[in-house]
């Protein structure tokens, strides 16, 4: 029997050291890194791996939104915590894709009690099961940042090419470069080519400049990215194509160790065949 426990211990800690547990941080609030999130959580388990998305902003959860999971929330993480439910009860599998599941976010005022070693806690629990363990941080760098930061070994800064969202990007690639996170990479979103191109937004050479980070992709502005959202269903789950969902799913490619080009916004849409696709999508009143 003592033979038998001390394997399944050995056989967990494994499990835990190979599954990838990355934060998804900003320094600003509105850059689209919880959209990152549910899209890059659906097409790795679209691709095989299982995947757990945990929100961890306990003041503002909108992650639940995001999947269209929001009336199927029954437990949460705090929940999980004060042992009122096991982790496998707190987790709502998706109907859709079910290799992934959301653990919530629990009540706003967990974040006048909680610490960095309650969110290691939950993260070891998600990491004996998963794969992947993407977290979704509150913007900033306040407590909620610093605990979710705690829970993970990899992080993905977001960003869009504003000088106010670089800047504040900064300062959070700052503190994760004294902590124990390795690697840290950068995802450019809401990246427009024709503003880019007359010089009214950062170029990405620009801030990849400033902020001295390898990066793991950009994603195209796109309004479908909007309308998505508010049905509650990420692109990468849908049939249609676009620009945003194509960048996704390269970035989820580049995640798991696959060679995918980077998207040049220089020559992006300048094809006949991009310029036909956007004046069929072109709304006529």
């Amino acid at each position: 029997m003592k033979v038998v426990l001390l394997f399944e211990k050995i056989l967990k800690q494994f499990v835990s050291e190979n599954t990838r547990t990355i934060l998804i941080c900003s320094g600003k609030g509105g850059v689209g890194k919880t959209t990152l999130t549910a899209n890059l959580g659906i097409a790795l388990a679209n691709s095989g791996a299982s995947t757990a998305v945990l929100d961890a902003d306990f003041g503002l959860r909108n992650l639940d939104l995001l999947l269209g999971l929001e009336n199927r929330i029954i437990y949460t993480a705090q929940d999980v915590l004060d042992k009122k439910c096991r982790l496998e009860q707190a987790l709502v599998r998706h109907k859709k894709e079910p290799k992934l599941a959301l653990l919530p976010a629990g009540d706003p005022r967990m974040l006048d009690w909680m610490k960095p070693e309650d969110m290691k806690e939950i993260s070891e629990l998600l990491s004996e099961k998963f794969d992947f363990v993407l977290v979704d941080c509150p913007a900033g760098v306040e407590d909620g940042f610093k605990n979710a930061l705690a829970a993970c070994k990899e992080a993905i800064v977001v960003t869009n090419p504003e000088l106010s969202a670089v800047r504040d990007a900064d300062r959070v690639i700052g503190i994760l470069n004294t902590s124990d996170i390795d690697p840290i990479q950068l995802v450019i979103n809401r990246v427009r080519p024709n503003m880019m191109a007359s010089q009214e937004m950062l170029s990405i050479e620009d801030v990849q400049g400033i902020l001295s980070l390898p990066l793991l992709g950009i994603v195209l502005e796109d309004e479908q990215v909007i309308i998505s959202t508010n049905r509650g269903e990420p692109l990468t789950l849908t049939d249609g194509k676009s620009p945003a969902k194509k960048c996704y799913l390269n970035i989820s490619q580049r995640l798991k160790g696959k060679d995918v080009p980077i998207i040049d916004p220089k020559n992006e849409g300048k094809s006949l065949k991009d310029r036909f696709i956007r004046l069929m999508q072109t709304k006529v009143f």
